[in-house]
């Protein structure tokens, strides 16, 4: 098992083994230097994987990442092909006027009227370039060349991808520059006919921003739900996911079915806003991520009683804000009495009966906490419930805490780390090895095949929020990094 607390922190520190030095690295616009249309590489036969390209026992970190992708040290030769900005800049645009809101920021939250339309204009665009489109029982999209020839389609994809939905009020780059730039992609491939050794595929991943539940549409192929977990999910407006999965057109039989087989997927690369300061604080183009946190959330409520608040005294109240109150001060210092690295968020609170003059009977209070380190994310989830308890205890109310399954830490491919890095040279950019703070769908594919992320820098590390901004410069380095990514990984 990989020491990811070791691995983690080192990432941050080691310089990178390739590029300009970031502290006089040019800001370069796209290059010249891609792939040539040949016969793959021949690979290396490395530990879990068969003569057909599949994985073998890769359902965990260590295994995907020893099933190295392609043999190391292979000559790559190079060409001019490149996305198309333009587009991919005006598909940007488009997407981020769908679910404007009057602030200035984006909601499109899973399912929901805005959502439901830019996954319609989205299956326009497809359609558009001819490309087909595929939607699993959870609504996760999978478009796929209709041009690959028969026995290529058949063999294991390699897959990018992100997703549309957003938080209330975000930006307009989370999830979209990796959703369109993946589209992009293939665009381009199916244009200009590359013929590669595997398919490339390109993904849209449902509720990513886990309106009623983290990563579901990744975690629905992953590992599956249930009917009764289906039936159980709230969102974050109180909706029943059923109600709201069935009102927009749903089959709940049909996202009990959702579960991918690995020996289907060859590899996953995922483009992403940073969401943080450290490439533009650094100077560099590129991020290689090395891995992604662990993180875990859900609700507590305290239940006390409802009074009226004039003539009910002090001391005999039972306040069930009072007590959340108390319990959201004592969360900052939870964090790092786990680790340096910890994180413990409230974003939300509702109150019941809800009015100026009554003394509140139940306070739900939301929480999202995150670590590096499995045993870590283990260790701030029984901290949150101990100290609700106390919490409740002290102020003589009953209290519920209800976590979901927490997804834990993922060290991503570090064969595709070294793709990552070199095709950033290749194109005269500089790379930055990194791990990602946030959580990402590419982490729930991780454990089953070899995947990678490319991070491109966000404009004064501002993410979920109207003010989250990269720079198309640096959108369009991004996606040309995933182009020459994806081709090699397809054995083009």
């Amino acid at each position: 098992m990989t020491d990811w607390s070791v691995h983690f922190q080192w990432s941050y520190l080691r310089q990178p083994s390739t590029g300009p030095p970031y502290s006089n690295a040019p800001r370069a616009g796209p290059g010249i230097l891609a792939y040539k249309l040949r016969p793959p590489a021949r690979e290396e036969s490395v530990p879990g994987k068969d003569s057909k390209g599949s994985y073998e026992g890769c359902r965990n970190a260590d295994n995907a990442n020893r099933a190295v992708l392609p043999r190391r040290g292979a000559r790559v030769s190079a060409s001019p092909l490149n996305i198309n900005a333009p587009r991919l800049v005006a598909d940007l645009t488009a997407l981020g006027r769908i679910g404007r809101v009057d602030s200035g920021g984006i909601s499109r939250s899973s399912f929901s009227a805005a959502d439901t339309e830019a996954r319609a204009w989205y299956r326009a665009r497809c359609a558009d370039a001819g490309l087909s489109v595929r939607e699993d029982g959870v609504g996760n999209l999978i478009v796929s060349s209709p041009n690959a020839a028969a026995q290529i389609a058949e063999r294991p994809a390699v897959w990018s991808g992100s997703h549309l939905d957003t938080v209330p009020n975000g930006g307009q780059f989370d999830g979209a520059l990796g959703a369109l730039a993946a589209l992009e992609c293939l665009r381009r491939i199916h244009e200009e006919g590359i013929e590669l050794e595997r398919p490339v595929c390109s993904i849209v991943y449902t509720d990513e921003e886990g309106n009623f539940a983290h990563l579901l549409g990744s975690s629905a192929m992953a590992r599956g739900y249930s009917r009764a977990e289906l039936e159980a999910m709230v969102g974050r407006d109180g909706d029943r996911f059923v109600d709201t999965f069935i009102a927009a057109g749903g089959d709940l039989t049909a996202a009990t079915r959702t579960k991918i087989d690995p020996a289907t997927l060859h590899s996953t690369v995922e483009l992403h806003i940073e969401q943080g300061p450290t490439l533009e604080a650094l100077g560099h183009q590129i991020g290689v991520v090395t891995g992604i946190v662990g993180l875990g959330g859900g609700e507590v409520t305290f239940r006390g009683r409802a009074d009226h608040a004039g003539t009910t005294p002090m001391n005999q109240r039972k306040d069930a804000m009072v007590a959340a109150g108390a319990f959201v001060a004592a969360l900052p210092e939870l964090a790092p009495q786990t680790s340096d690295r910890s994180v413990i968020t409230c974003g939300m609170v509702t109150v019941s009966p809800g009015s100026a003059n009554v003394i509140p009977d139940s306070a739900r209070v939301s929480v999202d906490f995150r670590d590096p380190v499995r045993e870590n994310v283990a260790a701030l989830e029984a901290a949150i419930r101990n100290t609700a308890r106390d919490i409740a205890a002290r102020y003589g109310l009953a209290v519920t805490v209800d976590l979901e399954d927490s997804i834990p830490p993922a060290p991503l491919n570090s064969g595709i780390q070294d793709i990552i890095a070199s095709r950033a040279e290749a194109r005269g950019l500089s790379s930055w090895p990194m791990p990602s703070g946030a959580g990402h769908d590419s982490q729930n594919l991780a454990p089953l095949v070899p995947t990678g992320m490319i991070f491109v820098p966000s404009i004064g590390g501002r993410s979920h929020c109207p003010e989250e901004d990269t720079s198309w410069a640096d959108v369009e380095n991004g996606a040309n990094v995933l182009l020459d990514t994806l081709i090699q990984l397809a054995g083009g």
